[in-house]
């Protein structure tokens, strides 16, 4: 595929994450964590703006000198930002705006595709594209948390929500450990906190042969698990204690004692055979020791998923298949690992403000491995790393056990 028909096809596809929604919808934002669709449609588009066609057009004008400012995440190196918290108080620029602003920024990239782009112009479009598909996954989980807001439980998508057929029961997959290499290979796309590839030892283990189910995850809940402070890192209790955990977000029950859970195709009654999801670090290793098992670690994760091809969910995590063999490592939750966010060792952050994109965060997070079912194709693999802070709940995060 040629890099136009990729490009294309990616910034096509954010607009049509939008279309199920009303403008009211794309300019709302629930929390500090979550951004307006709005937001991320320009966001996105200023990405390349910024870092492609200001240094590559000739005659350089930016389409809107805010945006610059509106629009920038987290970019020190390129200047002043919106605050992060009150990004849906931007009630303007309008949607039909932020579309304008995408279509003139398209038009301007096509002409650099035109005139036969180098190496270097191409590698950083690839980037923009990856960083864009990363965002058409929040577009996904920061609209469910803002529909989960509304009582009347909107719906994003009307179709129904099937039930899932009982899976197999859960096995006991071993691997004989050694040394291993981690990290991305080969010449295809990567982002960089996914190198340098390096050798580390990994000790025997085994993985579970697939996610935590909803109805596994109940039994917990029914048998005291958010009760009980043994099973709980000290922080996770305290969370426990000051948010008044006692089930995953969006699980709720009705007047009748039924568990149902908010979708992004609206409240369902809760499905014991698909995967638990939207659960924090604290709520994923807390289960785990009630299992007496744990959660893997990223290089055992990483071991295990080598070979497996990276599919793709729909809009809710899925059963998992009848038969033997690791299964849902890719397309239905993120899964929680034990291990830190931090550098590979060898690893250099790009210069300038590219290098803000991942290595200012390695501190403080943890990593979760495979794909979920809001991740776009083809944007999945085995050395990807996702990561986030332990109480995050808001994406689709699940629960691989290991021993």
């Amino acid at each position: 595929m040629s890099m136009r028909d990729l490009y294309d096809g990616v910034r096509k596809r954010s607009l049509m994450l939008a279309e199920p929604l009303s403008d009211e919808d794309c300019g709302a934002q629930s929390m500090a964590d979550a951004s307006p669709v709005k937001w991320h449609l320009a966001h996105t588009t200023w990405f390349f703006e910024t870092f492609i066609l200001e240094r590559f057009e000739e005659g350089f004008a930016p389409f809107h000198p805010a945006f610059r400012v509106l629009f920038n995440s987290y970019y020190n190196g390129i200047g002043e930002r919106h605050p992060r918290a009150q990004r849906g108080a931007l009630t303007r620029p309008a949607m039909r705006e932020v579309r304008a602003y995408r279509a003139n920024v398209d038009a301007r990239v096509a002409r650099l595709l035109a005139a036969q782009p180098g190496d270097e112009l191409l590698g950083l479009l690839e980037l923009g594209l990856q960083h864009e598909q990363q965002h058409q996954e929040l577009i996904l989980t920061d609209v469910k948390h803002l529909l989960a807001q509304n009582a009347m439980w909107p719906a994003y998508m009307d179709s129904a929500l099937a039930r899932a057929q009982p899976g197999a029961p859960l096995a006991w997959i071993s691997f004989d450990g050694g040394l291993a290499d981690i990290g991305h290979a080969g010449a295809s796309f990567s982002f960089d906190n996914e190198l340098p590839r390096h050798r580390q030892y990994v000790a025997p283990f085994a993985l579970a042969s697939r996610l935590v189910t909803n109805g596994e995850y109940l039994a917990f809940i029914e048998a005291g698990g958010y009760r009980e402070p043994a099973l709980w890192l000290s922080e996770g209790w305290d969370c426990v204690g000051e948010l008044k955990l006692a089930h995953p977000l969006y699980w709720q029950r009705d007047a009748h004692g039924q568990w149902h859970e908010f979708t992004l195709h609206g409240l369902q009654p809760l499905d014991a055979a698909r995967p638990v999801t939207h659960l924090s670090l604290y709520e994923a290793d807390a289960f785990a020791h009630w299992m007496e098992a744990r959660l893997p670690t990223e290089a055992e994760w990483e071991v295990a998923a080598a070979g497996i091809d990276a599919a793709t969910g729909g809009l809710h995590p899925g059963g998992a298949p009848q038969g033997a063999g690791l299964t849902q490592m890719f397309g239905e939750c993120w899964q929680w690992t034990s291990s830190s966010y931090a550098p590979y060792p060898g690893y250099a952050c790009a210069p300038g403000a590219l290098g803000e994109y991942n290595g200012k965060f390695m501190l403080n997070q943890y990593v979760l491995r495979g794909s979920s079912c809001a991740t776009p194709p083809g944007h999945a693999r085995a050395s990807y790393r996702n990561f986030f802070p332990a109480g995050a709940r808001w994406q689709f995060t699940g629960i691989r056990l290991a021993r």
